[in-house]
Order: structure tokens, then sequence, then C-alpha cells
């Protein structure tokens, strides 16, 4: 089981010297990679619980973010480059891109660019995106209710520009002519690109499926829930003769190491999944190695954890917890 840590760009109050911190701590704990988080705004109407969706059009969540929107945060895209001149090991990537907030052509050079930057690191994690405030303020209106077809246009041209010295594209929301976009992608044929399904496992089945992606990044998904991804997509793939063992299966999960054991019952996405004593997270590990997650995305929570704990903790994850998980 891989390591990735899922940088907390994105709370109430963060700083610069505390993504370094923790950048440079999963560099050397050898971690697989480390990932930001893509957000563009959060409105005032999420202050009062009154945004149009829950976060993610998740039921369960309430119609609100876990940011304010006065909080002082980092936008995710433009810490790749930093994060790429700041590692020499660690892969690197956003999970996950919205992609209509980006016009398909100009995300995929630079990505290519970004790749550069990295010495062949980058991941490429997107998804559709959910809160029509966010396309508002990102000038993507009228993108919202085609935003799923957007994805499949953007992974079409970015594998088309990555492959080739010239590309041309004629669809919905790209059209041009054959042209050059500097610089291919170090990566062959181009970064390993991760697709984000929070809701519909076929249509992530067929997306994956279909552009032979590298990976899926799940949301807090428990092992009962992983291991059903897992078997969705499966079907899909084994219908191409392809295998899900090729496939990084993976999630954000919440983390965090407690001195008593918390509630840790099944209530989806809800549940306190990784966040226990040593014991329950060492149990709850092994439950998702054997549902299939091939990479957690360690993700420090919103609130209430200050980043010196959060270091603590995946020191001890890496010399104490994964240990054990890897013995079973």
């Amino acid at each position: 089981m891989k390591l990735a840590l899922y940088l907390p760009n994105f709370r109430n109050h963060v700083t610069v010297k505390e993504l370094e911190d923790l950048t440079d701590l999963a560099e050397e704990l050898d971690f697989d990679s480390v990932w930001t988080l893509d957000r563009v705004i959060v409105p005032e109407a999420s202050d009062r619980g009154e945004l149009q969706y829950p976060f993610g059009m998740m039921e369960q969540f309430p119609p609100q973010m876990p940011v304010a929107s006065n909080g002082k945060w980092f936008q995710g895209w433009p810490l790749l480059p930093w994060l790429a001149a700041r590692t020499s090991k660690l892969r690197i990537g956003m999970s996950i891109t919205d992609t209509p907030y980006r016009s398909p052509g100009v995300f995929a050079a630079e990505c290519a660019t970004i790749d550069h930057l990295s010495g062949g690191r980058l991941n490429v994690g997107i998804g559709a995106g959910w809160m029509p405030e966010e396309f508002d303020a990102a000038s993507a209106t009228h993108l919202f209710p085609r935003r799923h077809a957007h994805v499949r246009e953007t992974i079409e041209i970015c594998q088309g520009i990555w492959a080739n010295e010239t590309f041309e594209y004629h669809g919905e929301f790209a059209d041009f002519a054959p042209s050059g976009f500097g610089h291919q992608p170090l990566q062959r044929p181009g970064p390993p690109i991760f697709f984000s399904g929070l809701k519909d496992p076929k249509r992530s089945a067929r997306r994956v499926s279909k552009y032979g992606l590298a990976g899926w990044i799940g949301i807090q998904d428990t092992p009962r829930e992983l291991a059903e991804w897992r078997a969705a997509i499966a079907q899909e793939l084994e219908a191409l003769g392809k295998s899900i063992d090729d496939l990084e299966m993976s999630s954000m999960i919440w983390f965090t190491i407690t001195d008593t054991e918390t509630d840790q019952t099944d209530n989806r996405k809800l549940t306190n999944i990784l966040v226990g004593t040593e014991q329950q997270i060492t149990d709850r590990l092994k439950a998702y190695q054997e549902a299939g997650l091939t990479m957690p995305l360690l993700w420090p929570p919103f609130a209430d954890v200050p980043v010196s704990k959060t270091l603590d903790d995946l020191k001890r994850l890496k010399y104490d917890i994964m240990p054990k998980v890897e013995a079973s």
C-alpha cells in the first residue's frame, strides 16, 4: 500500500510554512505522492448553510463548506510548480482538478510544463465539479449542465496533445486546427490520469475503461464502499479484456490518531474511518488492504487539528502502524 498526503491548503487558516513542513516530512518518510485540493471560492451563502447543493453533492453533508468564506487558504493549482521545485522524489498532483474551470488545451499544455519542472513526477487528477456558485465565479455557469461531457473532452484533448507533436480537435467545448503546444510531457505517453467519482460507479468505470486511466479517487470511502466501487470498475475493465489490478484505487480520507477509541460505526461518508487510536487505524488499514485500496490520500482535518500534530501522526503511521499493516 502506497501512502499519499493530501495537503491542507484548504482550511480556515494555513501558512506556507505549514505546507513546507508537511511536504518536507512526506518526502523524508518516502511517501508516494503529495496532492493539493482544487477550490476556487467559498461563497458567503455557505456560511449560512445556503449552498444550492451539499458538499460534493453528497446527501449526508450540509449545504455548506467546512471552511468559512473569510478563510485564509491557498489555491491548489499554483502550488504544483512550487511542489515540483521543493521536492525530488514525491509525485505531485491536484485532487481533483475541476475541468470546466480550465480551457482543455491550456490545461494540457500547462500539465506538460509542470511534468518537466518536476522531472516527470506529475499525476493529473480530474473531475467535473459540483458547486454551481463556483462555476459562476469561474465564468463557467453555462458549463454546469454539461460538466461531465467537458471532463470527457478534456481527457481526449490531454491525451492527444501529450502524444502528438501537433494536434487538432473539433468538439463541443474546444475546436482548433492542427497546432503545437510546446514541450510534450517527460512521461510517455503522458502523466497518469486519475478520475474522481463520488456518486456513479458506472460512469467512473466507463471513463477509466474507455480512456485507459491510471487511477480512481474517491472521498471518505469505507472499506465496504471501496470494495463496491472496485467491483463495479473491475466488471467494466474485464469486459474490455483489462484488469483492475493495473488500476490505482485511492480515496481521500480524514486522518488523525487519537488517544482514546472513536466510534467507527459505518456511517458512510461521515464515518471516522481513519480517525482513531493506533490500533483502530491499523485494523482499518488492514481492512482497506483486503478491500483493494492501493493508496489512501491522508487528509488532515479542516479544523481543530494543528499541523504540528499531523506531523507527529504521519511519523507514527509510517514507523509504528504501517509495519503491522504490511506484515498482515
